[in-house]
């Protein structure tokens, strides 16, 4: 093409083989010939060199690439190669040093580069799979426009380093090439080599040498392993000599990210347009397939690619208007300008590339010229389609023909064979051919139907097909033949040759009568597309839909091109390559320029009785002064109920009750759930334990309604109230400061939000973005709109701010009913932050019990099958007719303005018809005047006047104003104001109504209000009326409950994105009552045909979806046998009112219209029963003698269920066959008979259309949804299933902003949840340019999502506006009750049994105990504390028990849940555990930057212990950080003792006391973070753990020094706790006192305290006491909450403090007394923070054994052992309910494993040598709940026996609240309660050692018949026992009264003995 012969082949030869070869194959069965080249040349070296021309430089390019890429020249010339050196190396691939060159061996290696250079990748004929690398000096390569290459050649051996290489011959040689051919560096040097983001070495684009563009096409298109897929075609970067075509604009790339317009990215220009111009696909080859396989580089790569900037001229072949008017290559630079904003409207959707792209042109030979009159001709613009291989040029009449890219864009993204395809494996992968490309796309077009348009995805889908087929047989084929040297090249050739392609592609089209024409050219695509020029000027093409143009020369490479001349479909391919801004702005020009009026003329000329206008007025004064006849009944005339003032009551409607329904708590708490989940994730993106309070804002779009409506929901949800941001109750202003209205005003409150936020880091900020799909322009988009539109790109530039994703307490949360869009690979926001709307049923289980049934998307859908009531979805025949038969008339005028006009025209006749002028219905079509008919009947059925609403959708708004206009004008004219209203609702403005109606609605929902306005569509309800609803998108609008119909025949069909379409029938989503009976059989079963999940409504689980609203049989299940649909969608069927089918197919027996109804009875199953239809029938059998002859509407040919046969003769007789003459068209079933007929019906109005149910039409709307009438291409969209057994809108592209990333993708799947919907989005889809999520992944993260984002997705109007308010309500609740704790709020016990005794403290106001005085007060032995409320009571003789019974004692399980607890804010005070987090206390946790995390050392400290007779070795693990409180040996040696303060430190930020807390099974729940409770000082604590946890608790507190037990102790109880470290706390004050004294310090003088601290002390409390006077009885005193550092300090800082044994608190209550804390301090006991003075308490021990009451037991040693105990009645502690781990971690249960069977207490317990099942539990433990519950088998004179208690010697053992003890110690000199007097009704001697001897017994008295029972560890010392101590001389013992615990041998049992006192 660039020279004359080009093409024409000179070797007999070839033809003669060529020939044969189509000969063969024509009659061969297969499509299989023999490949030419084979037979040519057997050889597989000759297969693998090509041709080689005779030296003229634009054929020097990769013909070894090609099959054979045969030029017209003399054989090729035979090159000798020099012989190699001696002794180096000559294996392919290596150079003569021996140094592999394979990019694959070297892509990872570093490569020195010198300065200049540039690496490339050189191509060697025997190693076809390989690219050798080589680095040659810049300035010998051309630019990017082929131009400026140095001649000659400078390179260097990249593998031995060798340089200076000066001819191309010398480098080929030494890198041995081995070549047949002249060496050319233009035909070896192949491309750049660019390093991916990982380093890597990989193939760049093409090197663009001079003159590749002029060559014939190689056969095939790309493989995608490059940057640019499309770009690695088999011609070099081809760019003209002279300069690039006008307004390029590149297709985009298969995966490659930088997609985009010129004028958006200059530098993708250049790298991607060459290729599109050269439009060359790259060879067949097999080897190169595996280039195929490799990843595709990051973007980043881009870096070193030429740039040549945008094209910078226009081409003289294009006439200067192109871009002014028409579409000059396929919406040219106008379409290229709007891509950008994200708003193309992709109608073919499944394309990789933007809609409106510029066609890329390669022009040879003359330009064609375009007929001048061609559009007036042809009454459409021809939309020629660019296929494969080199565009002519056009010129002349340019706007009369629109060319487009799409198709070419779909056959390069068929080539690129997907990733997702590498397991095929095979490698001789190869993508489908070309010829077999365009043979596949002409049988498609074949098959087409008149009325249907071609669809990209479609034809993707056939390729995919195509090639996997013929895959499968290839990859056998490879695996059966055995493997050969050289495979043969052509061993995978395709089944079609380019020469038989066109007889082929005329054979395919020659069975579709004419609908395709194939031309075939000889030389070049301008002859073929001349002659399509020539024949449509004729005439000739007017039948022919496609004309399909082939140019095969014999140059095995293809062109071709598609135009699309049939009128409809080309109407519809050009308007859908409009922007939705270039739509907007023709539809304006043609009314603005007056190019309707021949409309108007054109439908006055219609009306036999004139102009409507005409009519209207002669109408109007006949008319005037009274109303319209047809209308003179009114509602008065019915006996209607009145309320109290008169006025009439409309009792079947009844408003709907407010509240949140079950689905929407559901939600509101997944997302709760969700937002827990990342704060409870180890990143700490969330921490929602720092928020106190919870705001939010709900950011909508720019629509006055929307706005409105989220106010009135956030107003009336409570929500305000709920988060404490109003007080009550909320007015609607302090509900808009929430609602945002992303308008030109957003940007200055968006602005004070974020302030809001800054500054309250402790409120958690919910930004709710609504309607989350629309305006997802890129913020860089908008600075190049920013001044013809501002709020271009306002969401990303709000919500996708720096300050939004960095501040920590926002969180995002998008809410959308379409979340395609942001399911991208580039998302923000995480798959598991997606939460769907779940499905209702799950396995036909009722998941959620609603009132409501949701009726979406795939309901109405499901309601076109046969089997159903009459269809929800239908279309107008005669609408589309009319329609079509006008656009043929006004080719020039956009559909939209003819589609509008001819709808306002059929409602103004309709609207007529009804009023009284009959000859106007055959100026409409049926649904229209039932539509119609409906809307002026519906008030009268209603006392009140309820209506109903009729939804009219106007996309464009200037087409929107005039339909309101004509319309309002008509009702005017028929005195029809009064009766329902017009409303245009146009997202700028708000609702206007006519103050008649205001007036209605105020009395209906009773609003007093003077000055009250609908200000939304749902305060509508009820009213009459066409609401004429404008703007591009719905932006969220709910409709009101009243809404009838919604007629969308309006909505740009051409527009095919899933989005678009979902959006549009989302309108009439709806709630039906669920209560309304169905059937008599199962109400809702869940169909197979399950398209909620199209919707996204379901759950994650696999879950059915809700039955589907069947008001036919519902309990018929659909079988194998596939249902058909119902055949009458059109008007035959839909002359039926909806509503009376809803009605009579309930079952009620109301008037009905009788006609259509047989027809819908006999097509349905049974409604109800044979009885009730009969009943129904029967009804209508009566009514029609009234009501004259019916209409005929025919069956349905489906083989649907028919009623048993005795109805149908019932319903044979009841069709009358009267009015024969309507033809009523029943087009749905066959296109053809589509013709306008049914508007010429003569439908008896009286009969067929009225409503006469006197039932208010507002009370049926609650049952039925409403009907949706549709264009007919958008219906067959939606009835037409693909293979996956979705709706065809599926499988579109699902935003104008996304694209596909590859044509070989699977479908979606019928059974797919959201989930796995979003996955599939999120694989095979990628955001344009424009998208602002393009540039996510550019960020170099992996991990791009961002942490705070959620995305909610639901279907539409379900209630997800209600969902997250409710969320927002329980996440403040949550908050809230993370700042709250339970703690216990109990009372103190036996206070009325308090010794009365002289002494009190009675100074009041003393801070600290006077020690004098204190000595002097007597120790009150009764426990208070009420956790001991089940404990035994202590008697001393100073007490007169009064109470005989203290009550039954709790059961045990009870113990735990009945304990009173109270709800307590916690204080900035307060002890945390391990989900606490903030800034302040991260370096205490561990987080400190000083400190690496975990770092810490074990450290082992022994000391011995005599009691126990062996040394006690414990563990330490320090951390680092805490090091300081320790004395090594040496730094990192051995641990020699914990550092102790002196008694007369005066520190303020120090606490002296080391805090010790035994703690097992809290780990997560303990309070171990005392950092804020000491307000920050420094302090030293130890958590005491057992062994077996130290893993678990060092993980959770890493900055905390632990304590770990002996393993011997690890089933021990809290005895052994206590018991160690108070003995290791003696022995280090010993060893700190020794250290110290060697520095001078006294040993008296060393702290003697440490606090023992349970792990659920969470506040601290301080009272503070106004006393009157010193002795007043009067005073008054208040508790406040104080840090744990202000009552240490106070208590260490007291007085004689060393004098003090154990100092201890009061147990906080809420009912305090005054009287408990009047006296400042007390001496009793203390329990649960104590401070222990361990040097005075050196010889009294904790009880190691024991489990419970431990303390007590403590206290009353101390005390015996005449030390001080202390409790400071003005300090209070509070418990938090830990409701894990402590004394529950206990568990007994049997050793036998297989025993299921409950153990309860009086098992715990058995005889010595029985067969008694043994427990796994401690000996100890066993005792201890033996005796609290059964202890009264060993004392039955005790029982309640308060003034006869049990002796109890050296110890307290619990025996259950009806038993009390008396305590006395063994000790010498010790403090017992006096005895004397004192008679005692049982004795305990419990391990008793010698200090109990039998003088010491004596000393007591026992009632007669007292009990005994002494406990030893084992029977032998149970015998010395009882003779040492002499027992039998008082004591009776048998030999039954021997027990022991129920434990085995090896767990050493405790045994007991049981005697009578004699």
């Amino acid at each position: 093409m660039g020279n004359s012969y080009a093409g024409q082949l000179k070797s007999t030869r070839f033809e003669e083989v060529l020939h044969n070869s189509i000969e063969a194959s024509l009659r061969s069965n297969t499509l299989v010939p023999r490949p030419i080249f084979s037979q040519l040349y057997l050889e597989a070296e000759q297969q693998l060199s090509s041709l080689e021309g005779g030296g003229r430089v634009d054929n020097e390019e990769e013909e070894e690439e090609g099959e054979g890429g045969l030029e017209p020249s003399s054989p090729p010339n035979a090159y000798q190669l020099p012989p190699p050196p001696e002794g180096c190396c000559t294996t392919d691939g290596f150079c003569q040093a021996g140094k592999d060159l394979r990019l694959v061996s070297i892509s990872s290696e570093p490569i020195e580069v010198p300065a200049g250079f540039l690496l490339v990748g050189a191509k060697s004929p025997s190693l076809p799979d390989h690219l050798l690398v080589c680095a040659v000096d810049q300035r010998f390569l051309p630019d990017d426009n082929g131009h400026n290459a140095l001649l000659g050649f400078s390179g260097n051996c990249v593998g031995c380093g060798k340089k200076g290489f000066c001819y191309f011959t010398e480098f080929s040689n030494h890198i041995n090439l081995k070549l047949t051919t002249q060496p050319k560096k233009q035909k070896h040097l192949k491309y750049y080599l660019v390093r991916n983001a990982q380093g890597a070495l990989t193939k760049g684009p093409l090197i663009c040498w001079k003159g590749s563009e002029f060559r014939s096409r190689q056969n095939s298109n790309t493989c995608s392993g490059s940057l640019f897929p499309p770009l690695e075609s088999s011609g070099s970067l081809a760019a003209f000599p002279s300069e690039p075509a006008p307004g390029t604009n590149p297709s985009v790339p298969v995966g490659a990210q930088q997609a985009g317009t010129a004028s958006d990215h200059p530098s993708v220009t250049t790298v991607t347009s060459p290729a599109v111009f050269n439009g060359k696909g790259s060879p067949k080859h097999p080897q190169l397939a595996k280039s195929s396989l490799c990843a595709l580089p990051r973007p980043s790569a881009l870096g070193i690619l030429p740039n040549s900037g945008p094209p910078k001229k226009r081409h003289k072949g294009w006439s200067k208007s192109t871009t002014d008017g028409g579409f000059p290559q396929g919406a040219g630079n106008r379409a290229a300008k709007h891509e950008s904003t994200s708003m193309a409207c992709v109608p073919q959707a499944g394309l990789v590339g933007p809609a409106s792209v510029t066609f890329p042109v390669v022009a040879s030979g003359e330009p064609v010229s375009v007929p001048d009159n061609l559009l007036k001709i042809c009454k459409a613009k021809p939309v020629i389609f660019k296929g494969h291989g080199n565009f002519p040029y056009l010129c002349g009449n340019l706007n009369d023909v629109v060319i487009s890219p799409l198709l070419y864009t779909c056959y390069q993204n068929s080539q690129s064979l997907s990733r997702a395809y590498e397991q095929h494996g095979a490698s001789t992968m190869q993508p489908i051919s070309e010829e077999t490309q365009l043979l596949l796309t002409v049988y498609y077009l074949v098959q087409l139907a008149a009325d249907q348009v071609p669809l990209m995805e479609d034809l993707e889908q056939i390729f995919l097909r195509s090639w996997r087929e013929s895959h499968l047989t290839e990859i056998r084929q490879y695996q059966q033949v055995p493997p050969q040297p050289f495979p043969p090249a052509t061993s995978t050739a395709a089944p079609v040759t380019s020469a038989q392609l066109p007889w082929l592609a005329g054979l395919a089209a020659s069975s579709c009568n004419d609908s395709v024409h194939v031309i075939e050219c000889a030389y070049s695509l301008a002859e073929g597309l001349s002659e399509m020029f020539r024949l449509l000027i004729e005439g000739k093409l007017s039948k022919t839909n496609y004309v399909v143009i082939i140019c095969a020369c014999r140059n095995a490479a293809i062109d071709s091109c598609i135009a699309v001349t049939g009128k409809y479909q080309a109407r519809i391919l050009s308007e859908s390559l409009l922007s939705p801004a270039e739509y907007q702005r023709e539809v304006h020009y043609e009314l603005v320029t007056g190019k309707v009026d021949s409309l108007g003329a054109f439908f006055s000329s219609l009306c036999p009785e004139g102009d409507i206008d005409i009519l209207l007025d002669k109408f109007h004064q006949e008319n005037q002064g009274h109303v319209s006849s047809s209308f003179t009944a009114s509602s008065t005339k019915k006996t209607a109920v009145l309320d109290t003032s008169g006025a009439p009551v409309c009792t079947s409607y009844h408003p709907e009750p407010r509240g949140i329904r079950p689905f929407q708590l559901a939600v509101a708490q997944k997302l709760l759930s969700h937002v827990c989940s990342i704060a409870d994730s180890s990143t700490q993106n969330l921490d929602l334990g720092s928020f106190e309070k919870v705001d939010f804002l709900i950011c909508i779009p720019p629509s006055e309604v929307t706005y409105q409506q989220t106010v009135f929901h956030v107003w009336h949800s409570g929500v305000l109230q709920e988060l404490g941001l109003e007080k009550e109750p909320a007015t609607k202003q302090r509900a808009e400061q929430h609602v945002l209205k992303l308008d030109m005003e957003a940007q200055a409150r968006f602005k004070a939000f974020l302030q809001n936020s800054f500054q309250n880091p402790h409120t958690l900020f919910v930004l709710i973005h609504d309607h989350a799909h629309w305006d997802l322009v890129s913020s860089a988009v908008h600075n190049i709109y920013s001044q013809s539109d501002p709020s271009v790109g306002l969401v990303d530039r709000l919500l996708n701010c720096r300050e939004v994703k960095e501040a920590p307490n926002i969180v995002t949360l998008h809410v959308t009913s379409f979340p395609y869009a942001l399911q991208t690979q580039h998302t923000l926001i995480s798959p598991y932050n997606e939460i769907h709307w779940p499905v209702s049923y799950s396995n036909g289980v009722d998941l959620y019990h609603e009132s409501k049934k949701y009726f979406g998307l795939s309901e109405f859908i499901d309601s076109t099958l046969s089997g159903h009531s009459l269809p929800l979805l239908r279309y107008d025949s005669s609408f589309e007719a009319m329609v079509t038969a006008l656009g043929k008339r006004f080719p020039r005028l956009h559909s939209a303005v003819i589609r509008t006009f001819v709808l306002v025209q059929h409602y103004a006749a309709a609207m007529m018809a009804v009023s009284g002028l009959p000859q106007m219905k055959n100026h409409t079509s049926v649904e229209t005047l039932e539509i119609t008919q409906n809307l002026l009947n519906s008030p009268k059925q209603c006392p009140c006047g309820h209506g109903l609403m009729v939804l009219l959708r106007v996309p464009c708004s200037p087409l929107a104003a005039v339909a309101y206009e004509r319309l309002a004008h008509v009702r005017a004219r028929l005195a029809l104001e009064e009766h329902f209203e017009i409303i245009l609702g146009h997202p700028s403005s708000g609702i206007t109504v006519g103050k008649h109606f205001v007036k209605q609605l105020k009395m209906w929902q009773k609003i007093e209000d003077a000055e009250w306005r609908p200000q939304t569509y749902l305060e509508l309800e009820g009213l009459p009326c066409i609401l004429i609803f404008s703007g591009m998108d719905p932006h969220g609008e709910s409709l009101p409950r009243s809404l009838r119909y919604c007629d969308l025949r309006l909505i740009n069909s051409s527009c095919l994105v899933r989005t678009s379409l979902e959006q549009e029938l989302g309108l009439a989503a709806y709630f039906v009552s669920n209560d309304v009976p169905l059937e008599k059989g199962a109400k809702n079963e869940a169909l197979e045909s399950d398209g909620d999940k199209l919707s996204s409504t379901d759950e994650d689980e696999e879950a059915g979806t809700e039955g589907c609203f069947e008001a036919g049989s519902t309990s018929e299940k659909r079988g194998p046998v596939k249902r058909e649909r119902s055949h009458s969608h059109d008007s035959a069927s839909s002359s039926l009112s909806s509503k009376a089918s809803g009605s009579v197919l309930y079952g009620e027996s109301l008037p009905q219209p009788s006609g259509p109804l047989q027809g819908e009875l006999a097509r349905s199953p049974p409604p109800c029963g044979p009885t009730e239809e009969v009943k129904a029938l029967g009804e209508i059998q009566r009514l029609r003698a009234s009501q004259g002859p019916t209409v005929i509407s025919r069956h349905s040919p489906g083989p649907g269920p028919q009623p048993d046969s005795s109805l149908r003769t019932r319903q044979r007789s009841l069709q009358v066959p009267a009015a024969p003459s309507s033809q009523l068209s029943s087009s749905s079933s066959s296109s053809s008979s589509s013709t306008g007929s049914s508007s010429t019906c003569a439908v008896s109005t009286a009969n067929v259309l009225l409503l006469q149910a006197s039932q208010c039409s507002m009370a049926k709307a609650c049952r039925q949804p409403p009907t949706v009438f549709l264009p007919k291409l958008v219906y067959d969209m939606l009835v037409s299933t693909d293979s996956s057994g979705l709706p065809k809108s599926a499988s579109l592209l699902p935003s104008p902003s996304v694209m596909w990333t590859s044509s070989f993708r699977p479908l979606l799947s019928k059974m797919m949840t959201s989930t796995e919907q979003s996955l599939y989005y999120r694989q095979w889809t990628v955001p344009r340019p424009s998208h602002m999520d393009y540039g996510n992944r550019a960020e170099g993260r992996v991990d791009s999502f961002h942490p705070r984002r959620l995305l909610l997705s639901g279907p539409p109007q379900i209630g997800k506006t209600g969902a997250y308010l409710q969320f927002l309500s329980i996440l403040s609740r949550m908050l809230i009750r993370l700042t709250e704790v339970d703690v216990y709020d109990e009372e103190e016990i036996n206070t009325g049994l308090q010794e009365e005794s002289d002494w009190h403290y009675l100074q009041l106001t003393d801070p600290w105990p006077d020690l004098e005085l204190f000595q002097k007060m007597p120790f009150d032995y009764i426990i208070h504390d009420p956790k001991y409320e089940d404990a035994s009571l202590i008697c001393s003789h100073h007490q007169s028990i009064k109470s005989e019974d203290r009550g039954m004692s709790r059961k045990p399980e009870d113990l735990y849940v009945r304990r009173q607890t109270a709800r307590m804010r916690l204080s900035k005070y307060a002890a945390y555990n391990t989900y606490h987090h903030c800034e302040q206390c991260h370096q205490y946790m561990g987080f400190h930057p000083h400190y690496q995390l975990y770092e810490s050392t074990l450290h082992a400290f022994a000391f011995s212990y005599s009691m126990l007779g062996e040394e006690i070795q414990l563990h330490f693990i320090i951390p680092k950080s805490k090091e300081h409180h320790f004395v090594f040996s040496q730094p990192g040696g051995q641990l020699e003792s914990m550092r102790l303060p002196l008694v007369t430190d005066k520190s303020h930020e120090h606490i002296k006391s080391p805090t010790f807390t035994p703690t097992t099974g809290r780990h997560e729940h303990g309070l171990f973070n005392l950092y804020h409770a000491m307000d920050g000082a420094n302090h030293l604590h130890v958590l005491v753990v057992k062994e077996y946890e130290m893993a678990i608790y060092k993980k959770y507190w890493p900055n905390h020094i632990m304590l770990v037990l002996p393993s011997i102790f690890n089933s021990a109880g809290v005895g052994a706790a206590h018991f160690l470290i108070k003995e290791l706390c003696y022995h280090n004050l010993e060893l700190e006192r020794n250290r110290q004294e060697e520095l001078g310090v006294k040993p008296q003088d060393i702290w003697p305290f440490i606090v023992i601290s349970d792990d659920s002390c969470v506040m601290w409390n301080a009272a503070d006491v106004d006393c009157a006077g010193e002795h007043s009885r009067e005073f008054s005193w208040s508790e406040r909450n104080v840090s744990l550092k202000h009552i240490m300090q106070h208590i260490e800082a007291s007085p004689n403090i060393t004098h003090y044994a154990l100092i201890g608190m009061r147990k906080w209550a809420s009912k305090t007394r005054g009287c408990e804390v009047r006296e400042p301090f007390s001496r009793c006991h203390v329990h649960d923070f104590i401070i222990l003075n361990v040097d005075l308490t050196q010889n009294v021990q904790y009880n190691q054994n024991r489990f419970t009451c431990d303390d007590v037991d403590f206290n009353l040693r101390v005390h015996s052992a005449g030390l001080l105990l202390c409790r400071f009645n003005r300090f209070s502690v509070m418990k938090k309910q830990i409701a894990v781990g402590g004394h529950r971690s206990f568990h007994i249960t049997s050793k036998v494993s297989d025993s299921s069977v409950a153990i309860v207490p009086s098992q715990y317990i058995c005889a010595p040598d029985s067969k008694h099942t043994f427990l796994a539990a401690p000996a100890q433990l066993l005792l201890e709940k033996f005796l609290q519950y059964h202890s009264h088998r060993f004392f039955p004179l005790s029982l309640r026996n308060h003034g006869h208690p049990v002796l109890s010697v050296d110890c307290y053992l619990n025996l259950g609240p009806q038993i009390s003890v008396c305590y006395v110690s063994s000790r010498p000199h010790s403090l017992n309660t006096s005895c004397s007097d004192m008679t005692f009704s049982g004795l305990l001697l419990y391990l008793c050692d010698s200090f109990v001897g039998a003088n010491f017994l004596k000393k007591f008295h026992f009632l007669k018949g007292a009990t005994l029972c002494v406990i030893c560890q084992d029977r032998n010392s149970l015998r010395q026992t009882v003779v040492r101590l002499e027992l039998e001389d008082e004591w009776q013992f048998r030999l039954r009264d021997e027990f022991q615990t129920a434990n085995a041998k090896e767990d050493r049992p405790l045994f007991f003995l049981t005697g009578r006192h004699i």
